[in-house]
């Protein structure tokens, strides 16, 4: 796979991101995408017991991927955390080397991260988005697509539009996320301009992630048409087609309100289907790229076949 400015600046072998998936990037997963020569993301509730302090979960966490790896790792943190702030102070007492920030202004934080040499990658789903980003002295952006698992733009623009138009944007190094699974779709991200592919749901189905088995079954079942966006009137998220996102889909069909909707979501509906498994009351989020997907293998694996797929898809169209 060829090496572009992400590998320089991340310090990797390959320009391939595992995504930051909140309840899921714990240590050991980290530590497998790094070691594999890609770049492992760390999340602040991934491995917490359920009434746990995210910003002592994470401490952990980081000591535990240093134990497990000696390749680089970053962390990803969503400006619009409760705890966002102190997790940025862990940051720096840490100094970890990489910092992906999202749903939130990287005009905040990025100087004072920058002060202690940490990089930083914001998560965009816009050109006006990835502009602003490029203003405030991020080191690149993850130009994130409709069709990636969990929250959305609300402009809800396609990878194959959202890619190329950021590109020709903004100077720095753009990674494209959303709806790539395997290295057909990162072959596609380069010719649209990007320099890394970022990869959330195709890293649920890997031996080293703790979500339950049937969050596993159910993305290897997934057909072309078993994701959704749904809760459009409070945050648009992709979501595997489960007895629970269907509820939900009724819901808003019969024009429930953004209050009716925070009423049926209430808490911790995310763990109760990532961690647990509950198919009828959890949330599992899933990318449009699910379909794609038919086996778990261990995270090396899945990168082999990415960077060894990459070759060949190049080939064929050369």
């Amino acid at each position: 796979m060829k090496r572009t400015r992400v590998c320089g600046l991340l310090g990797i072998d390959y320009p391939i991101l595992q995504g930051g998936m909140l309840w899921l990037a714990t240590a050991e997963l980290a530590a497998a995408v790094s070691n594999a020569g890609a770049l492992g993301i760390l999340s602040p509730y991934a491995g917490m017991e359920e009434q746990g302090d995210p910003v002592t979960n994470l401490k952990s966490e980081i000591a535990r991927v240093k134990t497990l790896t000696k390749k680089p790792f970053g962390v990803n943190i969503p400006l619009d955390l409760e705890k966002s702030g102190l997790l940025i102070d862990l940051m720096l007492q840490e100094k970890v080397g990489i910092v992906i920030t999202a749903a939130g202004s990287p005009q905040h934080y990025t100087e004072l991260l920058h002060s202690e040499a940490i990089k930083v990658l914001h998560v965009v789903s816009s050109v006006r988005q990835a502009c602003l980003a490029e203003s405030c002295g991020v080191d690149a952006v993850i130009a994130e697509g409709v069709e990636a698992a969990a929250r959305v733009g609300r402009d809800e623009l396609p990878l194959f539009s959202l890619v190329p138009q950021v590109s020709d944007a903004v100077t720095l190094p753009v990674i494209a996320a959303g709806g790539i699974a395997d290295a057909r779709g990162i072959a596609a991200a380069f010719a649209l301009g990007a320099e890394g592919a970022q990869l959330g749901t195709r890293f649920v189905a890997v031996n080293e992630n703790t979500a339950s088995p049937n969050y596993k079954q159910a993305i290897l079942e997934a057909e072309d048409t078993d994701t959704a966006i749904a809760s459009r009137k409070l945050m648009p998220t992709r979501r595997l087609k489960t007895p629970f996102t269907k509820r939900l889909l009724a819901l808003e069909a019969s024009g429930a309100s953004p209050e009716d909707l925070r009423d049926f979501l209430g808490h911790g509906r995310a763990r109760k289907g990532q961690i647990d498994g509950d198919l009828a009351d959890g949330d599992f989020y899933g990318g449009a790229a699910a379909g794609l997907i038919k086996d778990i293998l261990p995270a090396a694996e899945v990168i082999l076949r990415l960077v060894q797929g990459y070759r060949k898809v190049v080939k064929k169209i050369t």
